[in-house]
């Protein structure tokens, strides 16, 4: 009988020790885990139970968040020359310039594209559900709200568009404006393949150093990931609660349909133009998403997803030009949840759009979408401006903002997940534009 027990409990020990080891050189199941330990605890001590006060709840909350808010300072530190030197070395190492092009112009395709089909997904939701309609909520209107299309002044639309340009570089840097520096990089680029190679090859070989220690910063960050998710999770819903969930059940239910059928369409995309399976887009990226989730920042995980592109056979300079533009400008999720929350507040406040002001939403939440940088936090400043433009009273945000955290982590999860189907739906095409372009380079020689 001792003798059995004995074994048992080293066969047990030996079990332990295998999942320990297990865990621990699998940095996705430390995050599961961490994720799962951060909802549990963050639960049991927010205002679902109510065992400690809201002001200890934030303290606690403000401590466990602490490893979250160092990993996104340290990617926030190198995100800049990160992004510039990846978008410069992808544009300077393409095969061709019809290479190049043809990366271009698909790549715009996809974005406005993919965006504007997610617009209308949440359009069609919101008009279907109407998560508004049965709010108790009571939203002031004010006398200035807009009836007509007319109210929009398309004469500033030539300043809008100049207004991009980053005619001051040095500020675009120290204010972190993503979508400046990604046109800045645009530029160099393109303006570093039309110089003499020995000219170029001083400022290339430059940014290629500046990358490489970028990424060793990064690396040092993803050691922190498992804290930093637990920290944020429990953070959250320390300050949400499941009652906020399910206060708001249509509205969230209706915003995670729509990423969920946006999501159908990426995978689509991504099995059919991309010729890769469901099962490696998932095990190649299943770590990145699960990062996304948790910091709810596709610019904090873009080094990831550069490495998750990696690992589905994307050459690195289409990688590293693709990804960065992507997580700065591919917001078909952050599209979507805007067209979702904006009808929300309209329903809720009484106020029905005209089949012109939707057409004209549509169009105004693509523009917004793309360039939005990719933070936490910064959809709820453009949903306010887009919703003040046609009228809707802005006041409902406060009854939305409650759960945005948590929709923010979901759509987050689907704007890298369309980074990476563009990305992967490009390595082929470069590939074909490289090989169609091999007997011309063959003839001329």
């Amino acid at each position: 009988m001792l003798n059995d027990a004995t074994s048992e409990l080293v066969k047990i020990y030996r079990q332990r020790s295998k999942l320990r080891v297990w865990v621990r050189s699998r940095l996705w199941a430390q995050v599961v885990l961490a994720m799962v330990l951060g909802i549990a605890v963050g639960t049991v001590l927010g205002p679902t139970f109510g065992l400690v006060s809201p002001e200890t709840a934030r303290t606690l909350g403000s401590w466990f968040a602490l490893p979250g808010k160092l990993f996104l300072g340290l990617i926030a530190i190198v995100l800049v020359p990160l992004v510039f030197s990846s978008i410069v070395g992808g544009l300077a190492g393409a095969p061709s310039e019809e290479a190049m092009r043809s990366v271009g112009l698909r790549l715009g395709v996809f974005i406005i594209g993919t965006t504007a089909v997610a617009s209308w997904i949440g359009v069609t939701l919101a008009q279907l559900i109407k998560p508004g309609e049965g709010m108790e909520y009571e939203v002031p209107l004010t006398d200035d709200v807009a009836t007509s299309v007319e109210a929009f002044d398309f004469k500033l639309l030539p300043d809008l568009v100049v207004g991009v340009l980053p005619t001051n570089p040095a500020a675009s840097v120290m204010e972190g404006d993503l979508l400046a520096i990604v046109l800045l990089a645009i530029l160099a680029g393109v303006a570093a393949t039309q110089v003499r190679a020995e000219r170029s090859a001083p400022f290339l070989s430059l940014l290629d150093s500046v990358m490489s220690i970028s990424m060793t910063v990064v690396k040092w960050a993803m050691l922190l990931t498992p804290f930093a998710v637990f920290g944020l999770m429990a953070q959250l819903m320390m300050q949400i609660g499941l009652g906020s969930l399910i206060g708001l059940a249509s509205y969230v239910i209706t915003v995670l349909v729509g990423l969920a059928l946006l999501s159908g369409i990426y995978l689509l995309l991504f099995v059919t133009l991309g010729r890769t399976t469901i099962r490696d887009f998932l095990s190649a990226a299943g770590q990145t998403l699960l990062l996304a989730f948790s910091t709810s920042s596709s610019s904090a995980v873009m080094p990831s997803t550069i490495q998750a592109a990696r690992r589905l056979q994307v050459p690195e300079d289409v990688a590293s030009l693709v990804v960065p533009i992507g997580a700065t400008m591919n917001m078909a999720g952050t599209a979507l949840y805007q067209s979702v929350a904006i009808l929300f507040l309209a329903q809720m406040s009484g106020v029905e759009l005209t089949a012109a002001e939707t057409v004209l939403l549509v169009a105004t939440l693509v523009g917004s979408s793309i360039g939005a940088p990719g933070t936490p936090g910064v959809s709820i400043a453009i949903l306010a401006s887009v919703a003040a433009g046609f009228g809707i009273p802005a006041e409902g945000l406060v009854i939305i903002l409650g759960v945005d955290r948590l929709l923010d982590m979901c759509r987050t999860v689907v704007n890298v997940t369309g980074d990476l189907t563009a990305t992967t739906i490009l390595r082929n095409a470069i590939s074909k534009t490289s090989t169609d372009d091999q007997p011309i380079q063959e003839a001329g020689t």
